[in-house]
């Protein structure tokens, strides 16, 4: 009897009302945006790092240059530099590596959540109808029709 009880009475745990289901839709797109972001942003970082080592290695290893730490423009020699930039690009490339994986990790959980809740994007689900469509009717148009001749 107890059992009974338990299975007529609808949970409201389980059960989410369509806003909640958006609502934790949309949170999910705004952390892979912000994931996004901060990919492109070190990305970038590390084009910069990059840019300078290849520049340095040219230069006289007692020569002037000047570092930018905390917002203060440090004045220090190229030998000096070289090694913490090095071990700046290692470190942005591992940091990298590990943003690609949480954002990909991130668009599989979504496209499971879209999935489980079936949920359709306007703009997206148009367009891949779209491309179905034009698909069928290539390979109709593809069709060889062949008419025997009897005599």
């Amino acid at each position: 009897m107890a059992s009974a009880k338990k299975s007529t009475k609808p949970s409201s745990k389980s059960t989410k009302s369509s806003e909640e289901i958006l609502s934790e839709f949309q949170t999910l797109r705004n952390e892979q945006r912000m994931l996004a972001n901060k990919l492109s942003e070190m990305e970038m970082e590390l084009n910069e790092h990059k840019i300078v080592i290849d520049t340095l290695k040219n230069v006289d290893p007692k020569r002037k240059c000047y570092r930018m730490i905390g917002g203060v423009l440090c004045e220090r020699i190229v030998e000096d530099v070289m090694p913490a930039l090095v071990t700046n690009k290692e470190q942005l490339m591992k940091v990298i590596e590990a943003l690609n994986e949480q954002v990909t990790k991130k668009g599989i959980e979504i496209n499971e959540y879209k999935e489980k809740h079936n949920i359709r994007i306007r703009g997206q689900d148009d367009l891949q109808q779209q491309e179905e469509d034009n698909n069928n009717k290539e390979a109709k148009r593809n069709a060889i029709v062949v008419n025997p001749i009897v005599d």
